[in-house]
């Protein structure tokens, strides 16, 4: 693990316990991992005006990040059914931040279906959830003519977004590098001058984090020229709900919820047929979808599945984004930079690291 050296400037004590420091923007912030946490803190820091080194162990972009596993459904009143109220607040300033920066980002909001045997299952994330709107099937049909004449209506979360995740992370990479950030692809470890180091390695931070789990997230990538949806379709099942996410040119993840896993790499035969079966549920077109790629990424979480923005002196770890990286990374950054420059926490995210 990196040096947790005392801060060489005058600190103060908090009472959650985290020790301040300001930060004069010549010194040097090294960033742990070019996933979407990592490239996210080097560009909202570059663009304050910090000096920024980003290393990343694998000597080629993306190779080995969990967040080209993600659907990039931006979705934090969907995700209500299984978080808390902080991660609709900070998940709706993070659609804002997409929307900002990158061109990519779609806002056409999220519909939420289940099958007429399921309809239970609709009422019950209806309960569980806010910031939707219920949709009579003539009005799902205009929404989604795709999905004509096979529910009885749906959920219409407004607010949503999504965006496809390989090309928003090489706008980030580029935009960060563009922007005045150094990276040091092939290098796992951090400048040894660096004066404040941010660590954003996801799993393999657990050595030093011991109390990270791994939540696997399986998914299929198709193609299809007969699939025309223009926003992420939430099916609604009693054992295997799945989502669907348009990337655009006819390509669509199809994904199913967490699994308590951390094995990544080929789905499994059983968990293929789930996805596609569910899939021609949704919507019989897939039947003709090409398969261009599958596999499982582990996404890293904490106990109580909340992230955390960990201060140990001069070393922060910022964590356990659990399925919600795309969405929460854009906020983390803004949080980080707020805390290094004017000592601001949220007490929904800064822990101290006591360790």
């Amino acid at each position: 693990m990196g040096s947790k050296a005392a801060p060489t400037h005058a600190a103060k004590a908090w009472p959650s316990g985290i020790d301040y420091f300001t930060m004069p923007k010549t010194e040097n912030i090294a960033i742990r991992g070019a996933g979407v946490v990592g490239l996210w803190q080097a560009l909202t820091l570059v663009r304050r005006g910090h000096r920024v080194t980003l290393c990343e162990r694998s000597p080629v972009p993306f190779a080995h990040a969990c967040s080209l596993y993600a659907g990039a459904m931006l979705a934090p009143n969907c995700e209500r059914e299984n978080g808390e109220t902080m991660l609709r607040d900070l998940g709706l300033r993070g659609i804002a931040l997409w929307r900002d920066t990158y061109p990519g980002a779609i806002a056409n909001g999220t519909l939420v279906v289940a099958l007429h045997r399921d309809r239970a299952e609709l009422d019950r994330f209806a309960r569980m959830t806010e910031g939707h709107q219920r949709l009579s099937p003539e009005e799902l049909a205009k929404a989604e003519p795709a999905l004509i004449d096979r529910f009885s209506g749906a959920l219409y979360y407004p607010e949503e977004a999504h965006l496809s995740p390989e090309p928003a992370l090489h706008f980030l990479l580029e935009q960060a590098q563009a922007t005045g950030a150094e990276f040091r692809f092939g290098e796992g470890e951090f400048p040894a001058d660096a004066d404040l180091v941010i660590d954003c390695r996801g799993l393999a931070a657990r050595d030093e984090l011991p109390n990270l789990r791994g939540v696997r997230g399986e998914r299929i990538v198709v193609k299809s020229r007969e699939v025309n949806l223009s926003r992420p379709v939430r099916l609604l099942h009693p054992r295997f709900p799945l989502y669907v996410v348009p990337w655009g040119d006819g390509v669509y993840m199809i994904g199913a919820t967490v699994i308590e896993s951390e094995e990544s790499g080929p789905i499994s035969v059983r968990s293929a047929l789930d996805l596609l079966s569910t899939a021609y549920a949704l919507d019989p077109a897939f039947a003709e979808a090409e398969i261009v790629l599958q596999g499982a990424g582990t996404r890293p979480a904490f106990p109580d599945n909340r992230p955390r923005i960990m201060v140990g002196g001069r070393y922060i770890y910022v964590n356990g984004l659990y399925r919600n990286g795309f969405l929460l990374a854009p906020v983390l950054a803004d949080l980080v930079a707020e805390y290094i420059e004017t000592g601001a926490t949220d007490p929904e995210v800064f822990v101290a690291d006591s360790r």
